[in-house]
């Protein structure tokens, strides 16, 4: 599975540009691109990377890609998938960062972006239905499906969904070792990252996360000051996305580094952003008081923030595909893929839904983009202009809230 470093760019520059909804969202729009059109993965690996990812801190659907990258494309790959995918979410927050005076209004009843997030719903949707049909197709499976679904449900955080995913694992390895098959040719995970590389990685990982508060306590220095900060919340956050809000309000709020009303005025922008919610750093380290800040903040704050993640995803890809080829493993990462579907149909339900499903028409609109995406077999791309579009021309009617 090899491919041009441009070929990884240009693809995950367009999904930057096109996947909103959040990181379960994003997670639907990759499957659709590389699973369904692309073939670039199998349903199987597909799943046993997002299974990994959901186990590191950071921001799983950015890890996710990230592995897509390196997979298809080695470590260039690796970069060319993040810079692809978070460029243009962080350019535009820098952009807002450094235009915030000048730019106001509540975005989150513009009637664009309701239909954008209701087309999320049909993305998540979509994905959910299709990982099933491969992932949960025996009662087995479908049980852990369901039962990881309600412990997410029961404890709606990063913490439920680890544990639902644990228990998936081991319940695959208490039912399913007798009929796990072995791997095909074509489920092949292969990072092209040596191990003694991996180890280095890693090692830099912890060596960093336990030596920058240090560095940043004697050194004195604003950059210094600035990287520990966001790598920290790039290393120490489950579950990504929304979740990582909290300890950059208590990071940057609390010293008074960025003031409480630019903070909210950012966490409500990136609700209009596509991409991850993690280039919420780009505004934070454009607008805060001390230096640096602007553009070189946010340069910094962004690339600190994902640094961790490519210290993980490359440290621990080669050690995943490795240990994916025991017959054991193998029957956990069934039950954990099959507790995957059911961790995003507990998502698709809370927030997704229930933050953007609220009226017969808003239900409407989404059942037809995901008509649009499952019989009619449309780009994803394309029913997110379409949806935006359309939500622009309902919510001037008023029929979306």
């Amino acid at each position: 599975m090899r491919g041009s470093v441009l070929d990884i760019f240009l693809v995950f520059l367009r999904l930057g540009c096109t996947s909103f909804g959040g990181p379960i969202a994003h997670i639907g729009y990759f499957r659709a691109e590389f699973v369904t059109k692309r073939q670039w993965l199998t349903e199987a690996t597909f799943a046993d990377l997002v299974g990994l990812c959901q186990f590191m801190p950071g921001p799983a659907s950015s890890q996710t890609g990230m592995g897509i990258g390196l997979l298809r494309g080695g470590p260039l790959g690796m970069l060319a998938a993040w810079i692809g995918f978070t460029l243009p979410s962080a350019l535009a927050m820098t952009l807002f960062g450094l235009g915030v005076g000048l730019i106001g209004g509540d975005l989150s009843h513009a009637g664009w972006l309701r239909g954008l997030k209701l087309v999320a719903v049909a993305v998540v949707a979509q994905a959910v239905w299709g990982m099933a049909r491969t992932l949960s197709n025996d009662r087995e499976r479908a049980t852990m499906t369901v039962i990881a679904c309600l412990i997410c449900l029961a404890f709606p955080s990063s913490g439920g969904q680890v544990a639902a995913i644990a228990l998936g694992g081991i319940a695959g390895v208490m039912v399913l070792p007798r009929v796990a098959p072995a791997l095909r040719a074509e489920d092949a995970l292969v990072p092209r990252i040596k191990l003694p590389v991996a180890v280095v990685l890693l090692v830099l990982f912890f060596v960093l996360l336990i030596g920058l508060p240090w560095l940043a306590a004697i050194a004195g220095s604003g950059f210094v000051r600035l990287v520990n900060a966001f790598y920290l919340a790039g290393s120490l956050v489950f579950g990504g996305g929304h979740v990582v809000l909290p300890l950059l309000q208590q990071t940057m709020v609390a010293p008074g580094w960025v003031a409480p009303d630019t903070f909210l005025a950012g966490y409500g922008a990136t609700q209009a952003m596509p991409g991850p919610i993690f280039t919420f750093a780009a505004f934070l380290g454009a607008v805060e008081t001390p230096a640096p800040n602007g553009i070189p903040g946010a340069i910094v704050a962004t690339v600190a923030i994902f640094l961790p993640s490519f210290f993980l995803v490359g440290g621990l890809l080669p050690f995943w595909d490795r240990l994916r080829h025991r017959l054991g493993v193998q029957a956990a990462m069934r039950g954990v893929n099959a507790a995957v579907v059911g961790v995003l149909l507990a998502a698709l339900y809370n927030p997704i839904w229930t933050s953007t499903v609220h009226s017969p028409a808003e239900f409407g609109f989404g059942l037809v983009a995901f008509l649009l995406l499952t019989l009619w077999a449309s780009p994803p791309w394309m029913v997110v202009l379409v949806g935006a579009a359309a939500g622009d021309l309902l919510g001037a009617f008023g029929l979306l809230g």
